[in-house]
């Protein structure tokens, strides 16, 4: 993810001193913050509870204006995002009292996690701006240890908005790098070499995905030479591009060519902003061309961009299903995940960030919120969930920061300073190492998430429901589903979901090929927005896809499980698939498949507001 402004330099003349110094002070804090973790987060809890302790929710669970962590720790429930809902859906209507948070809240960030099929809204507040901006300021400090001289040269980035919305109360709500973009952290930051882009600000800024795309392309190819890494926030975004590149290269050579912007390109803006760039160059496009025309892309990015020293994006997670393809594109350049965030917060930075992607570690910044952890024990691969605490007490088993023990998981909870306390994030992390007294965690996935292609996180009962929605196109053909299991499928940009169902027929009525396409779009129908957006509006997902198998391929995939150790007793189907062997098992026996026939619907904004909008 790409660095905000550190007001580092203020003439040009003399930045190298002036960004030696910082980067040395930057490098100085995480160490400083690390060897005190412990100190730290006591002095996070009692400055966010004695900041809020007239709040209504504090109130409300009896903390008293207490600030120790024992006493916070009694009283106070670990929550997830139901438990608040009530709370977000009043200020969200419009009620600006001290509910969650004794500060204004400013806007609400959208998660990707789901809930009830909408994104979830994350309060923040302005001050939360100016931390982010500080986490943001360590990451180059980190990454010029490993890779100097990136000051000299440009970030090619591909970042894009998303559309927002407002709630009835009139805050907005959109997601949290649409937030960052479009603040003036982002839009007015003063000069610096790490945020140097090749993209101007009002590419990034444009909502339309194809110009936005395409002009940033554009001058991502016309700066070639000074592009010393490139990146996105995400795998399947950088890949997206590339294959846009791949898709579009004739129109952006002709526009180097003769130094003119295609016609579809109609944001006066984004005009303005690449003509300020763009200079006819045949003998540039020429070379463009050449390498685009070849027949394999092995290693376009390095043939296009001769300089670059790495890829910037996120692989951890459900994005290493991109890592083969990033590493064909690139001959195998490395692969940087500089920090781990969400919505809720902004957690850790990776202090060794050309390690395998594999080994990615997250140093959790002690200062960015209270951090608490939950154990979970994983169960089998043939099982998708976690097992829950089923305690009554067992909120007694979250351990601090500094408690965490090596090759441990745990869930993530968060006590933040814009009104989240005890809040379950959802992310399993494993313990892999430590900085000083920080702990180093491995990002192991989201908690129930079976599908993701993108920033969309589809869970197992939300897939079950869209399927039983499907299933019932299937009644008046006499069939009936018995089974079905489901993957992500990358081997296509934009990947897309594949689930695999086995029917079967209870008369000798065929089922017509539109029907199962029917079942495709319900289902699309049935996913949550964030899904349907990647769909519709993003372009980031493709079509789902349903590939019927043969009676009996559900047998053979227990008894694969159970060969490979699985219990009879505890065996079930998963309803996601992710090893090799499986998802090769099933593609054998696939008689035939189906795509949905469109997208599916889908509006900007938040469903239940949407007469207001």
């Amino acid at each position: 993810m790409p660095e905000a402004p550190q007001n580092l330099l203020e003439r040009a003349d003399d930045h190298d001193c002036l960004l030696s110094d910082k980067n040395k002070k930057a490098l100085q804090f995480i160490e400083n913050v690390t060897r005190h973790a412990d100190e730290q987060q006591e002095r996070v809890l009692a400055e966010i509870l004695s900041g809020s302790a007239n709040v209504e929710y504090l109130q409300r669970h009896g903390l008293n204006g207490h600030v120790d962590r024992e006493t916070f720790k009694k009283v106070m429930p670990v929550i997830v995002y139901e438990d608040i809902k009530p709370d977000i859906d009043r200020i969200a209507h419009g009620d600006a009292s001290p509910i969650l948070c004794s500060q204004p809240i400013s806007e609400f960030l959208t998660s990707s996690g789901t809930s009830g099929g909408e994104r979830k809204l994350m309060p923040t507040i302005e001050e939360e701006m100016e931390r982010k901006s500080f986490f943001y300021s360590l990451l180059m400090p980190v990454m010029d240890k490993f890779v100097p001289g990136l000051e000299k040269g440009k970030g090619m980035y591909f970042l894009f908005i998303k559309s927002e919305a407002k709630t009835p109360g009139g805050l907005v709500a959109r997601p949290v790098l649409t937030s960052y973009y479009k603040s003036s952290h982002f839009k007015e930051r003063p000069y610096d070499p790490y945020t140097n882009y090749t993209s101007p600000n009002e590419t990034i800024l444009c909502l339309d995905s194809y110009q936005s795309m395409y002009s940033q392309l554009l001058c991502g190819l016309f700066l070639n030479n000074e592009v010393l890494r490139v990146g996105a926030v995400f795998a399947s975004g950088f890949i997206r591009a590339i294959k846009f590149l791949e898709k579009h290269w004739p129109l952006l050579c002709n526009d180097i060519r003769t130094g003119n912007i295609d016609p579809k390109i109609t944001d006066p803006s984004v005009r303005d902003a690449v003509f300020k760039i763009l200079k006819p160059n045949p003998e540039h496009a020429d070379f463009i061309e050449a390498e685009c025309k070849k027949e394999s892309w092995k290693g376009i990015i390095t043939r296009l961009w001769p300089n670059t020293k790495y890829i910037d994006v996120i692989v951890t997670g459900t994005m290493s299903q991109y890592i083969p393809t990033l590493d064909y594109y690139s001959n195998g350049l490395p692969l940087v995940c500089t920090m781990y965030a969400s919505s809720e917060c902004y957690f850790g930075l990776n202090l060794n960030p050309l390690c395998n992607p594999s080994e990615v570690s997250y140093t959790l910044i002690p200062t960015m919120a209270y951090f608490e952890f939950l154990p979970v024990n994983r169960k089998s691969r043939f099982s998708n969930s976690f097992s829950e605490p089923i305690s009554p007490k067992a909120a007694e088993q979250l351990v601090d920061l500094v408690d965490v023990k090596l090759g441990q998981e745990y869930e993530l909870v968060v006590t933040t300073y814009a009104g989240l306390y005890r809040y379950r994030v959802g992310d399993i992390l494993k313990v892999a190492g430590f900085k000083n007294k920080a702990p180093q965690f491995n990002f192991v996935c989201r908690k129930n998430v079976v599908l993701s292609i993108d920033s969309d996180k589809t869970d197992e009962v939300e897939l079950q429901n869209a399927v039983k929605n499907a299933a019932n196109h299937l009644s008046p053909f006499d069939a009936s589903l018995i089974e079905y299991t489901s993957y992500a499928d990358t081997s296509t940009i934009p990947g897309h979901y594949v689930l695999f169902w086995e029917i079967i027929h209870s008369g000798t009525t065929q089922t017509p090929p539109s029907v199962f396409e029917d079942c495709c779009l319900t289902i699309e129908e049935s996913l949550n927005s964030v899904y349907r957006q990647g769909r519709v509006s993003d372009k980031s997902i493709g079509p789902l896809e349903i590939k019927i198998v043969e009676n009996g391929t559900f047998d053979k995939l227990m008894d694969y499980a159970l060969s490979q150790g699985a219990s009879i007793n505890q065996y079930k189907t998963p309803r996601c698939v992710k090893y090799a062997p499986i998802i090769e098992l099933l593609n054998s026996r696939v008689v035939s498949s189906y795509f949905s026939p469109k997208g599916p619907k889908w509006v900007p904004g938040h469903k239940q507001w949407s007469a207001e909008n």
